[in-house]
């Protein structure tokens, strides 16, 4: 991330104190994010999409790079409030990464020259634009709170999980994460006993799956086969967002 115009050829944005807009490029997003570059790409886009202003045109913040074989490849530059925007609906930890990186870029820009701000046709400008951002800013992080609320839930958790790892990753209690998907569908039990079970519908959204194993009777020497429910990063995803909050632990 560096102290530069956002996109040679376009109207540069300036900061409130006058210099060039502090911006960092989606290549460094995708790396504290742990992300591939070109699905930051997609989610710039789409971010950007779905804001009207008519400055925030996916080419207002265009740029390029030239990787290790001479290529000119594209890439974005986010000023800071798109940049803390695009992360609201990643890992909590990632998002953490990527605020701290812009604070140590903050402190190292404090030596920034300041404008002549006793200047009216330097001032009017500056917070005219700096109004503007962050009013959309603020509106969508607003929009997508909720989203970055179920994620906090999720903490760091990776792979498929059986309920009761589950319920604490959700911090909700396992005895109540039972019986709300057994109320809304999501799990049954044969005959109203056994091991819980997936609806087909579920685990066609990929939000559930079973977990077999296999093993012989000790008793009859038959095979069989156990059957386990396990909730997959999506199924844990979508419960963190659709949990009443008044059940967690």
């Amino acid at each position: 991330m560096e102290r530069q115009d956002i996109n040679p050829g376009a109207a540069s944005v300036p900061s409130i104190i006058g210099a060039p807009a502090l911006t960092m490029s989606s290549r460094e997003i995708a790396e504290l994010c742990e992300k591939q570059h070109k699905h930051v790409l997609r989610d710039i886009e789409t971010m950007l999409g779905q804001i009207t202003e008519p400055n925030f045109g996916p080419s207002n913040f265009l740029s390029s790079y030239t990787d290790s074989t001479g290529r000119s490849l594209k890439e974005y530059r986010l000023p800071k409030d798109l940049t803390v925007t695009l992360i609201t609906g990643y890992r909590a930890d990632l998002r953490y990464k990527v605020v701290k990186r812009l604070e140590e870029l903050e402190g190292q820009a404090q030596a920034a020259p300041l404008a002549d701000l006793s200047d009216p046709a330097v001032l009017v400008p500056l917070l005219t634009t700096y109004a503007q951002r962050t009013q959309v800013a603020e509106a969508k992080v607003n929009e997508m709170s909720p989203k970055a609320e179920a994620f906090d839930r999720l903490d760091v958790a990776e792979g498929n999980l059986t309920v009761r790892p589950a319920s604490k990753v959700l911090n909700y209690p396992e005895r109540k994460l039972t019986r709300w998907m057994e109320l809304n569908r999501w799990a049954f039990r044969q005959n109203g006993k056994g091991p819980l079970q997936a609806y087909v519908e579920k685990r066609n959204a990929g939000y559930l799956d079973h977990r077999l194993r296999h093993f012989d009777d000790p008793k009859t020497g038959e095979p069989k086969v156990e059957v386990t429910l396990v909730i997959t990063p999506k199924g844990l995803a979508k419960l963190a967002k659709v949990l009443p909050k008044d059940g967690a632990a």
